[in-house]
C-alpha cells in the first residue's frame, strides 16, 4: 500500500494538549478551554456544544454522546453511555418503525446529560464557561460548512416538512445565499442559530435540569408529542446517562478500549482478534481488502445475533471478544472467495472528535443524530433537531434489538483507545453508521502494521461494506483512488462493488491523536470541514 502525502500531522508539545473535530471553529472552541486552563473533559465539553451549533445535520443536542476517558491520574478508563432509552408509551412490537418524522423521534436525547455527567466527574472549569463558545457561535454566527450545505440540499424536501425544520435550516441557509450574493454554494458566509443560542444559555445558567425535567423538555413534547412521538415528560425526567467499563482485546502490543453493548464495539475486538495472525504488513493490496472484509461479515453475524439493550439481553460479551471465540471463528474466513451476506441495512451520520491534554488526560467521543438531521423534527423554540436513533430497533420484539419501552437500541457510536503500557498512544474514531468498525481497524493496521503516520492513514483510499436502504445485496464499496487492478481482484473473488468518488464524505469523518514521548500528533480527515489544533 501506498502512501498518500495530501498533508502531515500536526504536532505539539505533549504538555499542552491537541483537540480535533470536524469543523475548524468548533475545534479551536476546544482549544480555547485547554488554553485557558481546562482538561481534556472541559475541552471536550466546550467542543461538543460548539459542534452541535456548526454541524446540526450530524450532532446536536437532540441526539445522543458516547464518550472514552482516561484518566491521567488514576491512569484508568472509563466509559459514559449517553444514548436515550425508548418512551415508555411505547408498545412491545406495537409501534410501527419508521425513519423520519415525529413517528421517528422515539429515544430521550443523551448527549447533554453526557455532558453533564463527564463534567461532574472529572470538569475542572466552570460548567457556565464552556458553553460560552457555542452560545458565541450560535448568537454571533458561524461560517457554512460545506457539508451542511450538501447535507441541507439533500434533505430539503424532508425539512420542508416540518415547520421548525424549514424555519430553522432551510431559511437560515436561503439566507446565507442571499447574503453571498452568488449563484452557487453559500459555503463560508455566516449564519445564526437565535434559538439554540437562547437553550445553550438556559443550560448554561441552570445546568441540565432545565432539559430533562423544565422547559427545554417540556418544548419539546409539547411540539413533537402532537405530530406523533411518544415521548413524555417522564421519559426525560427519568433519564440518566450510565458510566460502563470498557471492554477490550490486545493487538500488537496494545490494548484496545471500545464501549460494551448496547453498542457495536465488540465488532472491532473481534475483527482484531481474526486478522491478528495474518503477516499483514505483506499481504497484497487486493488480500488486504479481502481480508478486512470477510472479518467484518463474521463480526457482524455475532453484532446482528447478540447485541442490543444488556438490561433486556443477556449478552455473551467476554466470550465473544476471547481470543479463543476468534480462532474458533477464523477457519470460516475464505481468503479466496466473497461470502454471502443476508443482513438488514444501517445507516448513520455522526460527528467523532478527540482532545488529549498537558496533564495525561484524553477523550475520546461521538455525538450523533442517527440519520442527517435525524427525524427532520425541529421545535422552532430551540432550535435543534431530534434524532431518529429508534429507527434501527428491529420490529422484531424477540430480537436482542428489539423494539420495546424504556429500551436503549443498538447504537453505532464507538469511540475509541489503544493504549500502550497503560497510556493512551492512539486516540481515534470515525463517524459513518457501521463503516465505524471497518474504519477504526483500517486505521489500527495502517498505524500499527504498515508503520504509516496518521495522516497517511487517515488520507489512504477506504472501503465500506454493507447494505445500504434500498438494496436487497449488500456491496463493498470503494473509493475511486483505489487502482483498477485491486478492484478487478476483489470483483473475481465475487464482491459486489460500489465504486465512491475518490474523497467520499460517506466514508465518514475519521480523526486521531497520537500520543508520543514528548510531543503529540493530531490528524484531522480532509473529506470533513475540520482540524487538528495544539495548544
Amino acid at each position: 500500500m501506498v502512501s498518500d502525502p495530501i498533508s502531515k500531522p500536526v504536532t505539539a508539545n505533549r504538555a499542552a494538549g491537541m483537540v480535533v473535530s470536524p469543523h475548524t471553529v468548533a475545534s479551536k472552541a476546544g482549544q480555547s478551554i485547554l488554553q485557558q486552563g481546562g482538561n481534556a473533559v472541559d475541552a471536550a465539553i466546550a467542543l461538543c456544544a460548539a459542534l452541535s451549533v456548526t454541524y446540526p445535520h450530524m450532532n446536536g443536542l437532540g441526539g445522543d454522546g458516547l464518550w472514552l476517558i482516561y484518566d491521567g491520574a488514576a491512569g484508568s478508563v472509563h466509559g459514559l453511555n449517553g444514548s436515550g432509552r425508548s418512551a415508555a408509551a411505547l408498545g412491545h412490537g406495537s409501534h410501527q418503525i419508521v425513519q423520519r418524522g415525529a413517528a421517528a423521534a422515539i429515544t430521550v436525547p443523551g448527549a447533554v446529560d453526557a455532558w453533564w455527567q463527564a463534567h461532574q466527574r472529572f470538569g475542572q472549569l466552570p460548567w457556565t464557561l464552556l458553553l460560552e463558545p457555542a452560545i458565541a457561535l450560535a448568537t454571533n454566527g458561524y461560517p457554512l460548512s460545506s457539508s451542511q450545505f450538501r447535507w441541507t440540499c439533500k434533505d430539503r424536501d424532508l425539512l420542508a416538512q416540518d415547520p421548525g425544520a424549514a424555519a430553522t435550516f432551510l431559511a437560515t441557509q436561503s439566507a446565507a445565499n442571499r447574503a453571498d450574493g452568488k449563484a452557487g454554494s453559500p459555503v463560508g458566509t455566516v449564519i445564526k442559530n437565535p434559538a439554540l443560542a437562547r437553550v445553550l444559555t438556559i443550560l448554561a445558567a441552570d445546568g441540565t435540569d432545565a432539559f430533562y425535567r423544565g422547559a427545554i423538555a417540556q418544548a419539546i413534547v409539547d411540539y413533537a408529542a402532537p405530530l406523533g412521538s411518544p415521548l413524555g415528560l417522564e421519559d426525560f425526567a427519568q433519564h440518566q446517562s450510565e458510566w460502563v467499563e470498557p471492554i477490550t482485546t490486545t493487538y500488537r502490543g496494545h490494548t484496545v478500549y471500545e464501549l460494551p453493548p448496547n453498542t457495536q464495539g465488540l465488532s472491532v475486538l473481534q475483527m482484531l482478534n481474526l486478522i491478528e495472525p495474518y503477516d499483514i504488513a505483506n499481504l497484497e493490496p487486493a488480500d488486504y481488502y479481502h481480508l478486512m472484509v470477510e472479518a467484518t461479515k463474521l463480526a457482524f453475524c455475532d453484532r446482528d445475533r447478540w447485541v442490543g439493550d444488556p438490561a433486556f439481553t443477556n449478552i455473551p460479551v467476554q466470550e465473544l471478544i476471547a481470543k479463543p471465540y476468534a480462532d474458533q471463528l477464523r477457519p470460516r474466513l475464505n481468503l479466496q472467495q466473497a461470502t454471502a451476506d443476508h443482513r438488514s441495512a444501517m445507516g448513520g451520520d455522526t460527528i467523532y472528535a478527540a482532545v488529549v491534554d498537558g496533564q495525561g488526560n484524553a477523550v475520546s467521543l461521538l455525538q450523533s443524530l442517527y440519520f442527517d438531521y435525524g427525524a427532520c423534527v425541529v421545535p422552532p423554540s430551540l432550535g435543534f433537531a431530534l434524532n431518529n436513533r429508534g429507527a434501527i430497533f428491529s420490529p422484531d420484539p424477540h430480537h436482542a434489538n428489539g423494539i420495546a419501552p424504556n429500551k436503549r437500541p443498538l447504537q453505532t457510536l464507538i469511540p475509541a483507545m489503544a493504549l500502550r503500557q497503560g497510556q493512551p498512544h492512539l486516540v481515534f474514531g470515525t463517524m459513518g453508521g457501521e463503516g465505524q468498525p471497518q474504519t477504526q481497524v483500517a486505521l489500527l493496521t495502517r498505524v500499527l502494521d504498515l508503520g504509516l503516520d496518521i495522516q497517511t492513514a487517515i488520507n489512504l483510499p477506504r472501503w465500506r461494506w454493507g447494505r445500504t436502504w434500498g438494496e436487497s445485496t449488500a456491496r463493498l464499496a470503494l473509493e475511486g483512488r483505489i487502482q483498477p487492478a485491486v478492484r478487478n481482484a476483489l470483483r473475481q473473488r465475487g464482491h459486489q462493488l460500489q465504486m465512491e468518488a475518490d474523497w467520499c464524505e460517506a466514508m465518514g469523518h475519521a480523526h486521531m491523536i497520537q500520543v508520543l514521548d514528548d510531543y503529540l500528533l493530531g490528524a484531522c480527515d480532509p473529506r470533513s470541514d475540520g482540524v487538528a489544533v495544539g495548544v
